[in-house]
């Protein structure tokens, strides 16, 4: 069975985003850790966006950036991607669901919540 690990840095991308329209936008650079002996891929990913509002969004897919990708022993893949909420604070948590090589035995890799904070807020 293989180890995996998810770190995530999220950050406010002002520039994209506008009060006046409700329109916050926060980038979040995703790793994904391999401890382990095996080649894992990376199959699909599910989040759950929980805004300020109160709105809660799940989003699905294959993949993460339109890849799937293979992760091998010891290594790591990161990608940047982006969610737009409606006010200034939010949460994201989730889970990817991976497949060892070697074993073909499905892995649900679980996300822990992170906190996304535009400019003023407590952090």
């Amino acid at each position: 069975m293989a180890a995996l690990s998810v770190d995530v840095e999220p950050a406010f991308r002002a520039e994209e985003s506008d009060e006046a329209e409700s329109r916050y936008v926060f980038s979040y650079t995703v790793t994904v850790h391999n401890h382990s002996s095996h080649s894992v891929q990376l199959l699909a990913r599910h989040w759950k966006i929980t805004q300020s509002s109160g709105k809660v969004q799940e989003v699905r897919g294959k993949g993460v950036v339109g890849r799937q990708p293979m992760i091998g022993p010891g290594q790591t893949f990161s990608y940047t991607s982006r969610a737009v909420l409606d006010g200034p604070v939010g949460v994201m948590e989730g889970d990817y669901t991976c497949v060892d090589a070697a074993t073909q035995q499905h892995i649900e890799v679980p996300i822990a919540p992170f906190r996304l904070a535009g400019p003023h807020q407590v952090h």
